[in-house]
């Protein structure tokens, strides 16, 4: 029999230069406090965010001289990654609100973050966690999934952000440190100067040379290999150390609700979940990330707590904009946003894109209850009928997924009994990592 493993990861001391790129997985902040690094373990409607091409580039070593140790580069990420200096207001760091005890998402239950140099501009769209991202891939158009001597395209998959429009972890990460929404820095020559007063200036000096400071586009690039290098630390990003890892070692079982919980899931005429959320082993053995990292358009009612949102005329339309403009000729991607892993779910305190649900239960029961009771998720007419996919303009209806659990017409059953809404919750509960459940046993959710 085949050993259950993880994804295999990469080393990153055995990757060429070129492959060492700078910048690595900084997303939103928030206006929390700002934490200390736990022990190494064994606006209004915003403007697509522009990066200078500087803060895209590749991280090269000066004189020759050999890359930092991957230990060397993953305690300078470690730092950076704490230090709340490196904002504008110096007190938001990227711990803020990638939180270690909530799998490096937000800690609160805010819809979206603040940042800014005061910490009071709502952020664009929800925070992602940070974990299971090891194997997330450039964004494609056409991502084919094989099936013996059959290729299908299942459109556009991959990509930092919501809409995938950072091609890669290393562009990510000069989104949120440049945007006036989170870390409020105006130019890389902003941060590279933050990065030379920082306490760890030492350090990147015998990591990178006595001369990194010298340009602060190395700089920069330099502090973003740091810390791609601690975001690919398996025992902090990548622990599979679940009970439904255990389950899959052998090593514990699930209970009647979470197995109940896990066939709904699986079920392609009920949850039908993994569909999108895969759940079973590879062929090669490696765990479930529990996504395919595609693009769906779900029809999420529209938020309307979010000030953006006070424009009626706005829009969040996920793969053609606004944040994203590269494909805005592309009316088919409209409303298409990437599906997040649903590892350690059950820490989080909104959920979607635009942060419109705040309990796992609502969430599953928003996906059964869709089409047959739309009028308990979307706002009425004058004439009392509900005005589905409310966020999204009608032109667009059409790219809204109507594969189960969705579909069915209103008043009609709901391809999930509320039993069955609880149970795949329960199930879900299973995906929180050991690190992250206190001692009684129940994972943190809200």
């Amino acid at each position: 029999m085949r050993a259950l493993r993880p994804p295999r990861f990469r080393r990153l001391a055995a990757l060429s230069c070129a492959a060492l790129v700078a910048l690595q997985g900084l997303a939103g902040c928030d206006g929390a406090a700002p934490q200390s690094p736990p022990p190494a373990s064994t606006n209004p409607v915003p403007a697509p965010q522009a990066v200078p091409a500087s803060a895209g580039a590749t991280y090269a070593p000066h004189d020759g001289r050999p890359l930092p140790s991957a230990r060397a580069l993953a305690d300078l990420g470690r730092q950076i990654f704490f230090d709340a200096s490196l904002s504008a207001s110096g007190r938001m760091s990227c711990a803020s609100c990638h939180d270690p005890a909530h799998a490096y998402g937000p800690p609160n239950a805010l819809s979206v973050q603040l940042g800014g140099p005061a910490l009071d501009r709502p952020g664009p769209r929800a925070t992602p966690s940070l974990r299971y991202l090891e194997t997330l891939a450039p964004f494609s158009e056409h991502h084919h999934d094989n099936d013996g001597d059959d290729s299908i395209d299942a459109g556009p998959t991959g990509g930092h952000m919501w809409d995938g429009r950072a091609g890669s972890a290393h562009a990510q990460a000069g989104m949120p440190l440049l945007s006036p929404d989170e870390m409020a820095n105006a130019s890389v020559e902003d941060v590279a100067h933050k990065l030379a007063a920082s306490g760890y200036a030492a350090q990147m000096r015998e990591a990178f040379g006595a001369g990194v400071f010298d340009s602060a586009q190395a700089a920069f690039a330099a502090a973003g290999l740091a810390l791609e290098t601690f975001q690919q630390s398996p025992a902090d990003f990548y622990p599979f150390s679940s009970k439904y890892d255990a389950v899959l070692r052998g090593q514990a079982k699930l209970s009647a609700a979470e197995a109940r919980g896990l066939a709904a899931f699986n079920d392609e005429r009920r949850g039908n979940c993994a569909a999108c959320h895969i759940s079973s082993v590879t062929a090669d053995g490696a765990f479930p990330l529990f996504t395919d990292f595609g693009h769906v358009a779900l029809g999420v009612p529209r938020n309307r707590e979010l000030p953006a949102n006070a424009d009626p005329a706005h829009h969040d339309l996920g793969l053609c904009g606004p944040l994203r403009t590269d494909l805005a000729a592309h009316p088919e991607y409209c409303g298409l946003f990437r599906t997040p892993t649903l590892r350690n779910v059950a820490l989080r305190g909104a959920f979607f894109h635009n942060g419109r649900f705040h309990s796992l239960e609502e969430v599953v029961r928003f996906y059964a209850q869709r089409d047959t009771r739309p009028q308990r998720w979307y706002p009425r007419d004058a004439k009392g009928r509900a005005q589905k996919f409310d966020d999204l303009p009608a032109e667009y209806h059409a790219n809204v997924n109507v594969e189960a659990p969705f579909g069915g017409e209103p008043g009609g059953t709901p391809s999930l009994s509320d039993a069955e809404v609880r149970d795949i919750v329960a199930f879900l509960k299973t995906l929180t990592d050991a690190d992250l459940v206190p001692p009684s046993g129940t994972a943190r959710h809200r």
